[in-house]
């Protein structure tokens, strides 16, 4: 498994070497050694979910407090995805940046982000479906979401504005400043020290 850090610190594409022949293919999406060896401390599976979503259907920028907030190993067994990593953790050297992975049912493409990074997810064709392995279960008490059309975010979409579909609760959700402002980010120094904590335990 070949394993590649992405600008954004503490966020990681896995690509899977897959055996094919005339049956069909085989693959290893996930190795905890693979992914340990990467960030310093095994996933501590917690939670497994499965989205399906049809063209132009955006999730996101999704994230949760810290501490324990929620780290995500993400890969499209069908369909195709763009999957954004947005660094949302005030005072990273990344602050305010996102980058975007392919993520697909040929290259199976996985995409690791820690605790405090924003996610989202958008799906390229129809019944698109990702699964996420997660480091701690959902708590809606401390699931938060940036808008993602803010401005200030400048994400780039592969197609028109017009034809993402968002949720309700996501097109009502404030930019980063306003999170800033309000206080509900959380910040490089905490999430650092999380991190630490996850590899001397």
């Amino acid at each position: 498994m070949h394993v590649r850090e992405l600008a954004i610190p503490d966020a990681y594409v896995f690509t899977p070497v897959q055996h094919a022949d005339e049956r069909g293919v085989f693959l290893e999406f996930y190795r905890f050694e693979a992914l340990a060896s990467a960030v310093g401390h095994s996933l501590d599976l917690r939670q497994g979910n499965i989205s399906v979503s049809q063209r132009g259907v955006v999730r996101g920028v999704h994230y949760a407090l810290v501490p324990p907030s929620q780290a995500k190993y993400v890969h499209a067994p069908t369909g195709a995805f763009l999957d954004i990593v947005v660094d949302i953790r005030v005072g990273s050297p990344t602050y305010g940046r996102w980058e975007s992975v392919l993520i697909d049912d040929v290259d199976r493409r996985g995409v690791y982000l820690a605790e405090g990074l924003g996610h989202v997810l958008v799906a390229l064709s129809d019944g698109a479906t990702a699964s996420y392995l997660t480091s701690a279960v959902f708590d809606p008490e401390r699931e938060k979401a940036i808008n993602v059309l803010d401005p200030e975010l400048g994400i780039e979409f592969p197609f028109d504005r017009d034809a993402l579909r968002l949720s309700p609760k996501d097109l009502e959700a404030p930019g980063l400043a306003e999170a800033a402002d309000l206080g509900l980010l959380p910040t490089w120094d905490e999430c650092k020290a999380y991190y630490d904590s996850l590899r001397t335990a």
